[in-house]
């Protein structure tokens, strides 16, 4: 039985998520088919900046992502704070930069409207601040354009993706930090890249490249903010280092059934947030499984079993 969006997706129960789009019958998104030699490896940057341009649009913070020859990953953060501290006007703003505005709110915004009117824009402007951190509208403009793109280039119609995104609840920060490492390592599990930081169209990869070139406040990913920090919505509640080492220890730990992992000597052992490595490399292992649509501590999955009222929850208990 499928299970309404509303329910795997509830920003009262958490803001974190990590989704799953796959194009269908196995199509390629991106890089080179061997049968025919045609490479469809510029579309893995489409993807890239799709998602970056979409993170300055909606009040949805990206806090990793890897595009792979036939799906990516993106783990995200619903803001739903920053939606409703945006002014109207600012609203506006956000929604124009990439949807084409309606006259009645291009009057609006010269105030050159009337009292009853004003009344319609209010409604029009409620309406796409929800929108703003709804994260199926997110996927759905992503996904929306790169079908296109794809479909247009190809010369031919019909779907690109399979159905509905897949999305797992993020309950706690080890289940938050165990996505975003499966997330970055993903093309190093694939095998088409050596290690993290040469792992093209990924999170850590962008931000590694920004620190490198003093560029990253403009990197448009979620930052990292520390334990320590008092704001948790201000960013990922992690320290940049702690989560590189992290990443790196879990690249090295060989996977069955997985071609690829990090050949190099393993640095000092992170412990970080009461987890082992083991704990943490059992984790990332088990988050592959689909039938998981919730993430998280026992204690945490029984406050989710009983706010949605379900007998059963398909979660994966950390």
């Amino acid at each position: 039985m499928t299970i309404p969006r509303t329910q795997l997706v509830s920003p009262d129960i958490t803001a974190y998520y990590h989704c799953v789009s796959r194009c269908v019958r196995r199509a390629f998104l991106c890089g080179e088919d061997q049968l025919t030699g045609k490479s469809y490896e510029h579309r893995r940057g489409w993807v890239e900046q799709r998602i970056l341009a979409l993170a300055e649009v909606f009040c949805i913070d990206i806090c990793a992502y890897a595009v792979m020859s036939n799906h990516y990953h993106l783990v995200v953060h619903i803001n739903r704070k920053k939606a409703a501290s945006l002014s109207n006007r600012e609203v506006i703003i956000r929604w124009g930069k990439a949807h084409q505005l309606p006259p009645l709110i291009l009057k609006y915004l010269k105030n050159q409207v009337t009292n009853s009117e004003i009344q319609t824009c209010r409604k029009i402007i409620h309406l796409w601040r929800e929108r703003l951190y709804s994260l199926s509208w997110l996927m759905k403009e992503l996904n929306f354009s790169i079908a296109k793109q794809a479909n247009q280039e190809d010369q031919c119609r019909g779907h690109f993706w399979e159905g509905r995104f897949k999305s797992q609840a993020l309950l706690d920060e080890k289940a938050l930090l165990a996505a975003m490492a499966y997330t970055d390592l993903n093309p190093v599990r694939a095998g088409i890249a050596k290690t993290p930081e040469t792992s093209e169209y990924t999170s850590l990869k962008r931000r590694l490249t920004l620190l490198n070139t003093d560029q990253a406040p403009r990197s448009r990913l979620f930052p990292f903010v520390g334990e320590s920090s008092q704001k948790k919505s201000d960013g990922i509640p992690f320290r940049l280092i702690d989560y590189i080492e992290c990443v790196d220890w879990l690249g090295r730990q060989v996977r069955e059934g997985k071609p690829g992992h990090i050949d190099n000597k393993q640095p000092n052992i992170l412990i970080r947030l009461s987890a082992s490595h083991p704990d943490s490399f059992d984790l990332c292992t088990r988050l592959e499984r689909k039938r998981y649509l919730w993430v998280g501590s026992s204690k945490q999955l029984q406050i989710v079993k009983h706010r949605l009222n379900r007998q059963r929850l398909h979660g994966l208990s950390i």
